[in-house]
């Protein structure tokens, strides 16, 4: 069966060398263009592109699928299959419609909850306790397309948003390589989704970063761990601003208004939010490295 991979991030990566590793006739690879990084501005390669050139397969990096020249390209590699995971483009119709047996999209999420682009760090925000990926057949519609199967994980109490994707993409790299098997075997089941059930993720920004303390600790906690590890979330204390990386919830009555610093322990420094407090234990000033709370206020002493 040949297939047409697209992709672009490091998960897509992992379930392309999973998909080669088990022997999958990837016939070309398609990517976002390369883009410049670092101080010097230098360009640089998708992880998928770099996967592709270490295979061997032939790499195609267009702006999109707006071109006839474009879509025929693609017709010509005549694909049985094409295989999306992170693409980062929108697919027309017109390339949907090449695949005799149809374009599946890995996502991750327990579709249909979490449409979108943010989807497993919405769960993580928004404290749920399970999530997984799916496999799905690509529509014109948002993440609306039939479900052909999924896997479920739980989300660890303290597990950040980057944490819960490196075992998603492992377990998207599997359900892919099950389905593609599948699919060469012949038609695969698929099931509709329940619109009336559909929950959506926007994509993260950094107005979200700022921590507000008149909520339950439980809340900041989700939040510190769901903006990990982009955008990252933020706070002021005693005039300074911190990036906030790790943090544990402390039950406890203080009595005292959100936002007020309770103490300084062996491990980290505490806040009182609406219910219980947080403790901040790994932060960054602005300016400075990433280090663990206790040994930063050690040398920046705080009015308690």
């Amino acid at each position: 069966m040949r297939v047409v991979f697209m992709g672009t991030p490091d998960i897509a990566a992992t379930c392309l060398k999973n998909i080669l590793a088990n022997d999958t006739q990837v016939v070309a690879v398609y990517t976002q263009p390369d883009r410049p990084k670092g101080r010097g501005m230098k360009m640089v390669y998708s992880p998928v592109k770099e996967i592709a050139l270490e295979n061997n397969i032939p790499v195609f990096q267009p702006l999109n699928f707006r071109e006839e020249e474009t879509v025929q390209q693609l017709k010509a590699l005549q694909p049985d299959v094409i295989a999306v995971v992170a693409y980062g483009r929108i697919l027309p119709r017109s390339v949907l419609d090449i695949p005799p047996k149809g374009c599946i999209n890995v996502h991750t999420s327990l579709l249909p909850q979490y449409r979108g682009s943010a989807p497993y760090q919405w769960a993580v925000l928004d404290g749920l306790e399970e999530t997984g990926v799916s496999v799905m057949y690509l529509s014109e519609g948002m993440d609306e397309g039939d479900v052909i199967d999924c896997k479920k994980t739980p989300i660890g109490p303290d597990e950040t948003a980057g944490e819960l994707l490196d075992r998603l993409a492992e377990l998207g790299a599997d359900l892919l390589w099950e389905t593609l098997e599948k699919m060469s075997e012949g038609p695969v089941n698929a099931v509709p989704q329940d619109s009336a059930k559909a929950t959506y993720a926007p994509m993260l920004d950094k107005s979200m970063c700022p921590i507000d303390w008149n909520v339950r600790a439980q809340e900041v906690h989700n939040k510190v761990r769901g903006l990990n590890p982009w955008p990252i979330a933020t706070t002021q204390i005693q005039g300074n601003r911190f990036k906030v990386y790790t943090t544990a919830v402390i039950p406890c009555d203080h009595k005292k208004a959100p936002g007020t610093v309770l103490g300084l322990t062996k491990t980290g420094l505490q806040i009182a939010c609406a219910k219980d407090a947080i403790e901040i234990r790994i932060l960054q000033a602005e300016g400075g490295k990433r280090m663990a709370a206790p040994d930063y206020f050690r040398g920046h002493p705080l009015e308690i």
